[in-house]
């Protein structure tokens, strides 16, 4: 990306922060089971609000079956009407499984209707445990308003209930366990529909390609620049004044059978001391299709103290030509495992933009935002065609954004690691934190499921390609 762009666009991110939502909980890149024989549950529900300010859904999820339901296989959504232009912001005040423990995501529906256009999903950590035959969660204590507090419509909520003041079972929220819907009914034409449950389903044949196992040597091999890759070594935003972009710190190594790129920054505490990290496509030519990386995010530094604001990416991006101008794209996943721009702990940030003007600041972008430790290895998928925008994390759906952030110009493909600034922590003892990539994969004009790109990628390493590109110039 080029500095002046991102560097401006820090400001607005911070901005976008205040409306950090709890998100899904991370699992490994598989199929979901179906629900199990015996596997129930009904959602019951109160409403703590009738106010104009702020959405107060309180909720209970019940097992009614005979089977013992892992609570990190249960999604509860709440569905309502959004305000024109509005964005959301989520919270949990108390819950008995505690708050850290529940998971939540703003969604837009397919099949918009009088009554609902988007929906909360709510789920469950792997902390939340597992709910016996016949035991219930207790309460969950959830709100949600708009991001800047301007005040909000419940009435045309489909899910919101005036009149529902104690606990009931209540059939406008909907329940899904490993997929399978269990509970409820959703508004008309967005009935929740099961997860595919075959991880081999193969992809569509044929379709330009860039894949890339990231199979070198170190940052200095030629085939790196060959296969059209660009290690950044020149300085500028974004991050901390006075850091250095150091393509020695992109490395490459063998984990297992697999050859796995490493970006490392690091820092003394002071901007010369601080090294970011950054290797991207010179290329402009990708658009719509499936983007994929397999990306293992890091929350502790390698040694030394903790706390450093760090941001880790994977993302496509263009040029913003001038202000607001409407041919502008970038699509990024960025987590931010000690905090930063205004959130306090660990988040997960996935951002679709259509255009920002930087000064007075306006942008028109959606956004989906996920509280929860991502520390580990993940499947990040992006899809985008004539209708919207989709993420996945590890085979779930993070977010959705509609047709209103498509690209009108081809993108290039960006993995990058720096620090926003020296706040978070102010120690002089040295620390690194590293990123890995396992491998990036683009197709072009084709969406695949998360399923599919598995495939896909089985499928190159079975033949042993280890680099492809057949995606034609823009």
């Amino acid at each position: 990306m080029s500095d002046p762009t991102r560097t401006r666009k820090l400001r607005l991110r911070a901005a976008l922060a205040a409306a950090a939502v709890t998100g899904l909980g991370a699992t490994a890149l598989t199929a979901l089971p179906a629900a199990a024989a015996g596997e129930a549950v009904t959602v019951q529900y109160r409403q703590s609000a009738t106010g104009s300010d702020q959405v107060e859904p309180w909720l209970k999820v019940v097992n009614t079956g005979t089977a013992s339901v892992p609570l990190s296989q249960v999604k509860v959504r709440y569905y309502f009407k959004a305000d024109a232009g509005a964005s959301y912001t989520y919270a949990c005040s108390w819950a008995v499984k505690g708050c850290a423990n529940l998971t939540g995501t703003f969604g837009t529906l397919a099949h918009p209707t009088a009554t609902a256009d988007r929906y909360l999903e709510v789920g469950f950590t792997a902390g939340a445990g597992s709910l016996a035959p016949g035991a219930d969660t207790g309460d969950m204590q959830l709100r949600f308003h708009r991001s800047n507090w301007q005040p909000l419509n419940q009435n045309d909520d489909y899910s919101f209930g005036r009149d529902r003041t104690t606990y009931a079972n209540w059939s406008k929220v909907t329940a899904t366990v490993g997929g399978v819907p269990v509970w409820g009914t959703a508004p008309a034409g967005n009935e929740p529909t099961p997860t595919p449950t075959d991880p081999t389903t193969p992809p569509p044949a044929g379709g330009a390609a860039l894949f890339d196992d990231f199979d070198y040597t170190g940052h200095t091999d030629p085939s790196i620049n060959a296969h059209g890759w660009s290690v950044r070594s020149n300085s500028g935003g974004p991050g901390v004044p006075g850091a250095t972009w150091a393509p020695e710190n992109v490395t490459f190594a063998k984990e297992g059978t697999n050859s796995i790129m490493n970006l490392r920054t690091s820092t003394a505490g002071t901007g010369e001391s601080t090294r970011h990290t950054e290797i991207l496509t010179r290329a402009t030519k990708f658009k719509n299709g499936t983007y994929a990386a397999r990306v293992r995010f890091s929350d502790a530094p390698l040694s030394g103290p903790d706390g450093d604001r760090v941001v880790q990416t994977f993302f496509t991006i263009n040029d913003l030509k001038a202000p607001m101008a409407d041919d502008y794209a970038e699509y990024d996943f960025e987590y931010l495992p000690n905090g930063g721009w205004g959130e306090p702990a660990n988040i997960l940030y996935t951002t679709s933009w259509e255009t920002y003007r930087p000064d007075p600041w306006e942008a028109v972008n959606a956004h989906s935002e996920v509280r929860a430790s991502y520390a580990g290895w993940h499947d990040l998928v992006l899809t985008v065609d004539d209708q919207a925008i989709v993420y996945y994390v590890d085979g779930q759906e993070f977010g959705r954004h509609d047709a209103r952030y498509l690209p009108e110009r081809p993108m290039s493909i960006n993995f990058n690691q720096w620090l926003i600034d020296l706040a978070g922590q102010t120690s002089t003892t040295p620390r690194a934190y590293d990123q890995k990539v396992d491998y990036v994969l683009h197709v072009k004009d084709q969406v695949l499921t998360p399923a599919q790109v598995a495939a896909k990628i089985g499928a190159y390493r079975s033949a042993g390609t280890t680099f492809e590109d057949s995606v034609p110039a823009a």
